[in-house]
């Protein structure tokens, strides 16, 4: 150390707080550390060596002495087995053990061997009749161990060696036993052969063969020769590899069977049943996959492989076919015939119904049918709007719309709703385990067939077929009465715990409902009470109400569907609860906003029955402000709040009431133009607060809110046209004799057209079985498309001023009043509170006093008249006078009280709501005058 002229050395301090020889320490246990982990990596570098290379010397030694064993094989048997009898395929033999033994599926020498052994074991078979006296000798019952190995060996090389040259033997594959003696087919019958499940070692045989994954392999055989199939159009025969897979498939389940469980990933239903269109190829297979023993099996194992969220699916074929959809498909097109056997099973069905609903809320939504698209458009041509979507093959997407026909839901429904009474014996009693099992899997599964498939041929038959609307209501109604809602959730697997138990019920019950009151007239609905008692129809108000209020209000979702149809976003396939959710909100919204229009027809429940008991200034403070969930209510369930608070919140046919003529393209070029400027001239009335006596037909009134018309709407446009219609409905002999078409005839101005109403429908009887869908025509044809163009014209006018999620708050029969005022009585009273005088009038002059009392003399008839006289409307505002723009007002006539002065009429001025009135003398002389001028139905000439 060199001098620095300090006396002292300084001590040095370790800043860690650690003393030199504790950190020396430290560094010598990291060294420690790392040499050690070293040489435990040397060691297992030289172990994984030295396991190589013992694996490629135990390989060479495997492949050398079955090289050796094989020449032996030659020497002794045959290249090709031609030295071969029938004993060498006794228990004693060396023959089998040394061919399993050097077997190689490559090998086209084995291969030959292979064949030919088969060849000669199926030849020895026929001559003797007895394959296990061929193979186990004289004495039957020893327990011979061997010989099922060896048996179950030679089966797994025989389906080696069809995989391994699958794509040289593909045209091989495509004949029958009777057809051909080839190589291939030598094989599968050998293998039919060996699995017959009379011989004692079946069992273990076709257990060995699953823990082989033999069904992967037959899977890549069947899709390799699955074209030239297709090609060929071999369909419909019995393949030799068809015998072997059934008797694969009918082994297992079977008692006694001893096969230890396979891994679902390698089972048949995995790598078999998801091959599209299987039963085209097999259809033998699929009457044996249909049987009972069988198709109880399958499906509680799929409804397992469902509970427990399991992913047992092979990869895609393609984009087009996915193995979930094809599964779907093929399981569906067996279920008819397994639902049609005697003493189906109540287990299997509900089964059947959670794992078809699980692979059907996977599909992508099918592509509606022409008709849909059409009927669709005619309710508005902007809101047609399509997003991504996952296309299937369009085969796929037949053969899935195929199987779920109507002879499918008439089955499905008939066995889990067939011991339950539509009719229960005690409405104290909640529903018990079977029922509410029942109801979950059919409500789960028409759930997401409602949301994939197109609904058309669906609704039909579910609401005129079957009796699924009064098995859900009678449920429902008994829950609600017994307030055990909470059953279903409990007991559904479909369903989170926490979900209301009416959201699953009502997401079925409601659509189907709907569509039966499309096709349901007047006389059933309020005479009969079909298809359900007014009384009955006023609960299902109050569930619908409180229903609507806990999803829309209380529980709402974070972005409400607003009444727009659902479709299936990935989002909803993730969280099927809130799907239902927006659903409901949906789907009870349109019930609820239908059973309002039968109420506004003939009143059967008090309007109040349809409102919110939350409704309250509150609500109304928040429902004129964007985005909040009370504006939200008010776009999507206007109907529960009160006509009063909408209005604070807001702006011809045989019975004289008003519609766009079909055939105004007759009488001007440009009569569209027009419509459009009628609506902009309507909506400017009501965004003034202008009434305008105008009497619109009802089906027209739904245009404006951009509704769908059904039958029951046709008396407000063709009364006689549905009066035909409901003769055809309940006429009780054969209609083909009336000789009707699928064609309506048009008159307009004189002019007769004939319009197809399906195409080719001038060819098309109408019988009594497509009798519903002829009515669901013509009614959509004169309401909905005749009129297309005009009122879509006219809407495009009227939403230039007013949007139409304004318009959504009211009913039809509230527009009316909207746009023409109240119907009831005039309040003179009201009228007489809000009334100013000018020109020397006051409210205590004698004049002033007898025109009160001569305009509260007059019949209802003469006081709308006055008020038509003064105001230009024979209504009254809606919410009273206080609410005439401006108020009205009554003026002393100018001029002297003169005899001539009082020889005159009263005179008005409607655009200031403003009555000219003469001072007379007396009040006959008044009373005279005033009838005499409100009578004269003259305007601005007696002003």
């Amino acid at each position: 150390m060199f001098f620095t002229g300090d006396s002292t050395s300084r001590k040095r301090v370790d800043l860690g707080g650690r003393s030199s020889k504790e950190r020396d320490r430290q560094k010598l246990l990291e060294q420690t550390r790392l040499e050690r982990n070293r040489r435990l990596w040397l060691r297992q570098q030289n172990s994984a060596a030295l396991k190589i290379q013992k694996y490629f010397r135990g390989r060479k030694a495997v492949e050398a002495e079955r090289t050796k064993v094989r020449q032996q094989f030659y020497q002794t048997y045959g290249k090709h087995c031609q030295n071969v009898d029938r004993h060498y395929f006794g228990p004693d033999s060396e023959f089998l053990r040394q061919l399993i033994f050097f077997f190689n599926a490559q090998n086209i020498n084995d291969f030959s061997v292979l064949v030919e052994t088969c060849r000669l074991l199926q030849q020895f078979v026929r001559d003797s009749g007895d394959a296990l006296g061929l193979f186990v000798g004289v004495d039957h019952s020893l327990n011979h161990s061997s010989v099922a190995y060896r048996l179950k060996r030679l089966s797994f090389s025989c389906i080696q060696a069809i995989h391994q040259n699958r794509n040289q033997l593909k045209d091989q594959l495509l004949m029958t036993p009777e057809e051909s003696s080839a190589s291939t087919t030598t094989l599968l019958q050998a293998l039919v052969l060996l699995l017959d499940p009379k011989l004692p070692w079946a069992c273990k045989t076709v257990g060995y063969l699953m823990q082989r994954n033999v069904f992967s392999l037959f899977r890549e055989v069947i899709l390799t020769v699955k074209e030239n199939i297709n090609a060929r159009g071999s369909f419909g025969k019995l393949y030799a590899l068809e015998r072997v897979l059934v008797l694969m498939i009918s082994h297992v389940g079977q008692s006694p069977c001893i096969c230890s469980n396979v891994d679902s990933r390698r089972s048949f239903l995995s790598q078999i049943v998801t091959i599209p269109f299987l039963w085209q190829l097999f259809p033998y297979l699929k009457e044996v996959f249909a049987s009972r023993i069988l198709i109880q099996y399958y499906t509680n194992q799929m409804a397992l492989c469902v509970q427990n969220h399991a992913n047992v699916l092979p990869t895609d074929i393609s984009n087009e076919f996915p193995g979930y959809a094809c599964l779907l498909a093929n399981i569906l097109e067996t279920a008819s015939a397994a639902l049609s056997q005697l003493n189906c099973s109540f287990e299997m069905v509900i089964d059947l119904a959670a794992v078809t609903t699980f692979l059907m809320e996977a599909l992508p939504p099918i592509k509606s049918s022409s008709r849909e698209i059409r009927e669709s458009s005619t309710v508005g041509d902007d809101d047609l709007i399509l997003g991504d979507q996952i296309v299937l093959d369009n085969n796929l997407e037949q053969q899935i719309t195929n199987a779920i026909d109507s002879r499918f839901l008439l089955q499905l429904t008939n066995v889990l709703f067939g011991g339950i009474s539509t009719v229960h014996a005690s409405h104290n009693e909640g529903p018990d385990d079977k029922e509410v099992a029942a109801v979950g899997a059919a409500c789960a599964f028409l759930h997401v067939t409602f949301n994939t498939l197109p609904q058309e041929r669906i609704m039909t038959v579910l609401a005129y077929r079957t009796e699924l609307v009064p098995v859900l209501w009678n449920f429902m109604k008994r829950c609600q009465q017994n307030q055990k809602w909470s059953s279903l959730p409990e007991r559904c697997s479909y369903l989170l715990g926490d979900a209301p138990g009416w959201l699953l019920p009502l997401s079925v019950f409601c659509p189907v409902y709907k569509h039966m009151l499309t096709i349901v007239d007047n006389e059933e609905f309020y005479e009969q009470e079909k298809p359900l008692p007014l009384k009955d129809v006023r609960c299902l108000i109050v569930i619908l109400r409180q229903a609507l209020w806990q999803l829309l209000w209380v529980n709402p979702l974070a972005h409400p569907s607003s009444g727009k149809s659902i479709s299936n976003t990935s989002a909803h396939k993730r969280h099927p609860v809130e799907a239902i959710q927006n659903r409901v909100g949906t789907v009870a919204s349109e019930l609820l906003s239908q059973l309002q229009d039968w109420n506004n027809r003939r009143q059967f429940t008090p309007p109040s029955y349809f409102h919110s008991d939350g409704v309250n200034d509150y609500f109304i403070s928040q429902a004129v402000i964007e985005g909040t969930k009370a504006h939200d209510i008010l776009k999507q369930a206007p109907f529960l709040i009160p006509f009063t608070s909408r209005v604070k919140i807001f702006t011809e046919t045989a019975d004289h009431l008003l519609y766009p003529n079909p055939g105004s393209g007759m009488t001007h070029e440009q009569h569209l133009q027009f419509f459009h400027f009628l609506g902009t001239l309507l909506a400017k009335a009501m965004f003034e607060g202008i009434l305008v006596d105008i009497p619109f037909a009802t089906f027209f009134l739904s245009k404006l809110k951009q509704k769908y018309n059904y039958l029951n709407d046709l008396p407000s446009l063709d009364p006689e046209l549905y009066r035909h219609l409901i003769f055809l409905k309940h006429y009780k002999g054969d209609i083909s004799e009336l000789e009707l078409y699928f064609v309506i005839v048009n008159n307009e101005y004189g002019e007769q057209t004939e319009e197809e109403l399906l195409p080719g429908g001038k060819n098309i009887h109408v019988t009594n079985e497509n009798v519903i869908t002829f009515i669901h025509l013509v009614s959509n044809h004169r309401l909905n498309f005749q009129i297309r163009q005009q009122s879509s014209h006219f809407l495009r006018g009227f939403q230039q001023l007013i949007q139409k999620n304004w318009i959504d708050m009211f009913n039809e029969h509230e527009l009316q009043l909207l746009i023409s005022g109240s119907l009831d009585s005039l309040d003179v009273d009201e009228l007489r509170r809000h009334t100013n005088y000018v020109g020397g009038y006051h409210g205590e002059h004698y004049v002033i006093d007898m025109f009160w009392e001569v305009l509260k003399s007059f019949s209802l008839e003469n006081q709308k008249k006055f008020l038509k006289f003064v105001t230009g409307c024979s209504r009254g505002p809606l919410l009273g006078f206080k609410y005439l723009e401006p108020l009205f007002c009554i003026q002393r006539a100018a001029g002297s009280a003169s005899e001539e002065e009082l020889d005159r009429l009263p005179t008005s001025a409607t655009c200031m709501n403003l009555l000219k009135l003469p001072p007379y003398r007396s009040k006959e002389q008044l009373e005279t005058k005033l009838l005499y001028a409100i009578n004269a139905d003259a305007g601005f000439d007696l002003s």
